[in-house]
């Protein structure tokens, strides 16, 4: 079933930008993902370059936003082309130069690097060291580019989208690494930066350190994150140190999860929330979630309790991430040669699909 977010979008953009301008927000960052998949619809493109024209006509706020794993990143690179240098800094493909963004307040200087995802086979091609082969050594190598670039005496701040160590894992973040590997970042990669912001993991937590946070993600989009709070998060950095708080959204819909009789659900309080229904019934129904829906017109997932999962389950979005092509065709290899592919067959595979994802959103 697919459901329709643009008003829930609209909703939460709107009470960014509201935080924005009480906070009176220096910076925004965003760390990725802008959009949950490459290439998104035509109406999230507009309603996200809406969003960011808001941004520059009614607020002081300068733009630091980087690609993430489900981003294009030539689409958001192209975002950075008119943009003014001084007060935007939008970075969609990896470089071997990371020049920061700079800004200046009361304390003195502060550097902004952004550090946009990129698989391992295109860091390698990046930084010309053919020894890159997982997240860790891609961050490694971006942070080293980074660091070189940061002022002295300037405080720095770090966006980046990565799995980092010890963060809390939801059912619907994708896997970042191509074949097999370790996907994980230990935060000791970021040493130096006054303030890191993380993009990838959905639920807002600090990870290893105060100062290294993941925002994230401004919707539930699994069941699993029902009854959690979505959250922006607001930093002041001084020359002291930082200060972190957040700032509550106030979702229309929420994601719940009800587990009961089908009778006693059908007869609950009409709610248009996004609801996962877990029936106790002993014996199978005829059409359970079309009569369901008469209740919880956004009902999108049902099973049975009895039952690890029913035959009649939809999902809201996408639920797990699926296996990766480069995945599959590593999976098939170790079936056919029983070894997983070498580091040169990654990037041959690799690139071949890459040109024809890139074919395919030409046409």
């Amino acid at each position: 079933m697919g459901l329709g977010l643009e008003e829930d979008h609209e909703v939460i953009l709107g009470q960014i930008l509201e935080t924005l301008v009480v906070e009176r927000a220096d910076v925004l960052v965003i760390a990725g993902d802008v959009f949950d998949r490459a290439s998104p619809p035509n109406s999230a493109i507009r309603q996200f370059n809406r969003f960011l024209r808001r941004v520059a006509e009614e607020t002081e706020a300068a733009v630091v936003m980087i690609s993430g794993n489900h981003d294009s990143g030539d689409r958001i690179e192209a975002m950075s082309v008119f943009s003014t240098a001084s007060r935007v800094l939008v970075r969609g493909i990896a470089d071997a130069v990371e020049t920061p963004l700079l800004l200046r307040d009361a304390d003195g200087e502060v550097a902004f690097s952004a550090l946009p995802f990129s698989y391992e086979y295109v860091a390698r091609e990046v930084f010309g060291d053919e020894g890159i082969s997982k997240p860790e050594d891609v961050i490694a190598a971006q942070i080293s580019a980074a660091r070189a670039q940061v002022p002295k005496g300037a405080r720095w701040v770090v966006v980046a989208h990565a799995f980092v160590s010890g963060g809390a894992v939801g059912e619907t973040e994708r896997a970042l690494t191509r074949v097999g590997g370790i996907e994980t970042v230990p935060s000791g990669v970021f040493d130096g930066a006054d303030y890191v912001a993380l993009g990838h993991l959905h639920k807002p937590q600090e990870v290893s350190a105060r100062h290294i946070r993941y925002s994230g993600a401004p919707l539930a989009f699994g069941f699993d994150e029902a009854g959690n709070e979505k959250s922006m998060t607001v930093v002041d950095l001084t020359a002291e140190g930082v200060d972190i708080r957040t700032v509550p959204f106030r979702p229309i819909r929420q994601v719940r999860s009800l587990t009961g009789a089908f009778s006693d659900l059908l007869a609950g309080t009409p709610s248009e929330d996004f609801i996962q229904a877990i029936l106790t019934d002993e014996n199978s129904l005829i059409d359970p979630m079309k009569r369901l829906r008469a209740t919880y017109s956004n009902a999108c997932h049902l099973a049975y309790a009895r039952q690890a999962q029913a035959p009649e389950t939809k999902m809201l979005g996408s639920g797990r991430a699926a296996i990766t092509p480069i995945e599959m065709v590593g999976d098939f290899m170790k079936v056919v040669r029983g070894r997983e592919p070498n580091a040169a067959e990654v990037v041959i595979v690799a690139d071949k699909l890459h040109a024809a994802a890139s074919g395919e959103e030409q046409t």
